[in-house]
């Protein structure tokens, strides 16, 4: 009898130290971070990525022609105008420019008033000797009237000019919208000094104004990409503030020249909405715009970190797991189409349902 229940500990031990083996040869491989992924089929998008903003199409800058003080401010943003509509009232304000012109103006009225006075005045004392004929006596005298007509105007333009009123028709004091749509920005209130056009410095601007009915998007897209681009190509676009919708377009424009941005170099491009959207858009909306470039359904697709690319990117291979788990992995080559840059596509070398290895990234110590 205890012969047998020593044969039986034994027997117990035995089993129990090879369950521990096995459950250890299990864990340790477990534990090397080796993992399989199994090849899918499925569909894969290759796009190119805009990065920008929803914008009206055309914006107007509503500037003054003359200086002057704004009087009265007509509009607020959001109001939708149309064209002609009066939007800002200016006080005229003369600078010491316009002053000294107007002075000249004077000047030089006066200067030509004082020859006809004095033409007009000999011409009458020759008349009167029989000397010079009573038409151009006549001439004389109208030269004289006009000029006295001209004189008197060039002070009146002086006085009111100095004054702060315009010589011209008093319209030119309001300052009216060039087009119809939406006062997007107001840049001056009321007291405000207003800047003409100079040599040295540039208008002021008064408002903004834009047909948000007609919007786009504008954004740019990196040089890596843009040579894929072409006019046509359908986008899918996601506003930053609605990200729950998706506003879809195609490819309108393509800038023929970069522009140099925090060391990148970019291209403009334009994207048309699609006029079936009926999503509520507004200027300045920041959107991400992805450019269809091609698109597969139903292909062998495995995720691309798995691939390994040599020889400058013409040579892909990947590790294909043994048919049994203690089978080693080996090393195939394979084909690959387009890359969504998470997945890419798989046209030779691999079938649906084969195991590719992904091993844990190498530790650098």
């Amino acid at each position: 009898m205890r012969k047998l229940w020593k044969t039986l500990l034994v027997l117990v031990i035995l089993a129990g130290a090879s369950a521990a083996v096995y459950a250890l040869s299990r864990n340790s491989k477990k534990t090397d971070g080796t993992k399989e992924v199994e090849v899918t089929t499925g569909s894969i998008v290759e796009k190119a990525v805009a990065v920008g903003q929803i914008q009206p199409r055309q914006k107007f800058q509503v500037k003054s022609k003359i200086s002057g003080i704004v009087r009265r401010a007509l509009i607020q943003v959001g109001d939708t105008v149309k064209a002609g509509d009066p939007l800002f009232e200016i006080g005229p304000d003369p600078t010491p420019l316009e002053v000294t012109e107007v002075d000249r103006r004077v000047e030089s009225a006066a200067a030509s008033f004082r020859r006809a006075q004095t033409d007009y005045q000999r011409s009458v004392d020759l008349s009167r000797s029989g000397v010079l004929p009573k038409s151009d006596v006549d001439a004389k005298k109208e030269a004289y009237e006009l000029a006295s007509v001209a004189l008197n105007k060039a002070q009146q333009d002086r006085e009111l000019t100095r004054r702060g009123r315009l010589t011209q028709s008093s319209t030119e004091s309001i300052i009216r919208a060039p087009a119809a749509g939406t006062v997007l920005t107001r840049s001056v209130n009321p007291g405000d000094p207003i800047v003409p056009l100079t040599s040295y410095q540039p208008r002021t601007e008064m408002a903004t104004i834009a047909d948000m009915r007609d919007l786009i998007f504008k954004g740019t897209v990196d040089e890596i990409d843009v040579g894929k681009l072409s006019a046509g190509m359908p986008t899918r676009i996601k506003v930053g503030a609605l990200p729950t919708d998706v506003v879809t377009g195609h490819v309108s424009r393509i800038a023929p020249q970069a522009q140099q941005k925090e060391g990148a170099t970019l291209f403009d491009v334009e994207v048309e909405l699609d006029p079936t959207t009926k999503i509520t858009l507004r200027a300045g909306y920041s959107a991400n715009a992805d450019v269809i470039i091609r698109e597969k359904k139903d292909v062998l697709v495995i995720p691309e970190r798995l691939v390994t690319f040599e020889d400058g990117g013409k040579k892909a291979t990947v590790e294909l797991a043994g048919p049994k788990t203690k089978a080693p992995a080996k090393k195939v080559e394979i084909k690959t189409g387009i890359s969504d840059g998470l997945n890419v596509e798989v046209l030779s070398g691999l079938k649906k349902g084969d195991r590719v290895v992904e091993r844990p990234p190498k530790e650098i110590s």
